[in-house]
């Protein structure tokens, strides 16, 4: 009952909340989605730090989105298996994996750049608004962007408990631990590693589709490239790479402080706000490593640890 009533104020949310705070609602929401795929792979120890390539090839279409996403899907899927299956086939794995997601983030990023007939380069281009259309994906209405975002986090939930949920997941944690002792007992590395990045690509992609199509204005640094992939993988390890909602935690908190700070320094101290970002973001890296939701779950079981501890009188 109590899960119903929360659902359904969740959904009452346009009707009363300010177009400000709804349209920073849509933002967590749509970038908790995004982060929910990357930690799909990352739970797991995959570190990729392509997933701004993903995200940048999902968001530029100049044909309707209900044919361009799903070209936008597919190409980020066949990127993925260009990238992983030498990787995975290869056993490139830990710090070199992740140094040649870093690579892709960057190659996919110049190419949008140097496309700027399609994509208008570095100053990248705003859609031609056409209202509201179904046809065009395009709502004045913040309230339908609403809803968008909220099945596509649902989404993104549900795909995380499917995963949590199968044999893939015992698969993939025993790859995560040693892959030729996994290999050993019968787990297809390559085939369970694939999987599971085709799934992460595919997603990103949406979210970035969604977002570029909610924001109106692409631009290839905000969409793409090293800063977005970093942006991703600060934000759930901050959250909590290994809780369902940990990525949602760090959508939320990166995101409230990086609008709080932007607010609150305006143009005056210009930098000053994106420094106490990062240094806020490192403290908490260092000293909660297993995120906001790991920290809360260690104090929900240290009084319960501590009781059963203690001796009898």
């Amino acid at each position: 009952m109590v899960m119903l009533v929360g659902l359904a104020m969740f959904i009452a949310v346009p009707a009363f909340v300010p177009p400000y705070f709804l349209h920073l609602l849509i933002q967590i929401l749509l970038w908790a989605f995004i982060y929910t795929a990357w930690a799909l792979m990352g739970r797991f120890g995959f570190v990729s730090f392509g997933h701004g390539a993903f995200m940048g090839v999902g968001a530029y279409y100049e044909i309707t989105p209900w044919i361009g996403i799903p070209l936008g899907i597919a190409l980020s899927m066949l990127l993925a298996v260009v990238i992983g299956y030498p990787c995975f086939r290869l056993k490139v794995v830990g710090h070199y994996f992740a140094l040649v997601t870093l690579a892709l983030s960057q190659v996919v990023l110049l190419s949008l750049v140097a496309a700027r007939d399609v994509t208008g380069g570095s100053l990248g281009f705003t859609q031609r608004a056409v209202g509201h259309s179904w046809y065009a994906l395009q709502f004045p209405e913040k309230s339908y962007f609403y809803g968008i975002s909220i099945v596509l986090w649902l989404i993104g939930l549900y795909v995380w408990q499917r995963i949590d949920h199968s044999i893939s997941r015992e698969a993939l944690e025993a790859i995560s631990e040693d892959e030729d002792a996994a290999a050993a007992i019968g787990i297809d590395v390559l085939r369970e590693k694939l999987r599971v990045t085709l799934i992460s690509a595919a997603l990103t992609a949406l979210g970035g589709a969604i977002f570029a199509q909610y924001m109106m204005y692409l631009n290839p640094e905000t969409v793409s490239g090293i800063a977005v992939s970093l942006q991703i993988v600060f934000a759930v390890i901050a959250g909590g790479a290994y809780s369902m909602l940990g990525p949602t935690v760090g959508s939320l908190l990166t995101l409230s402080l990086t609008e709080g700070l932007r607010v609150w320094f305006g143009t005056n101290f210009i930098g000053a706000a994106n420094t106490i970002y990062g240094i806020l973001l490192i403290l908490c890296i260092i000293f909660m490593p297993q995120g906001i939701v790991g920290a809360l779950r260690g104090l929900k079981l240290r009084p319960s640890r501590t009781k059963a501890a203690a001796p009898a009188e």
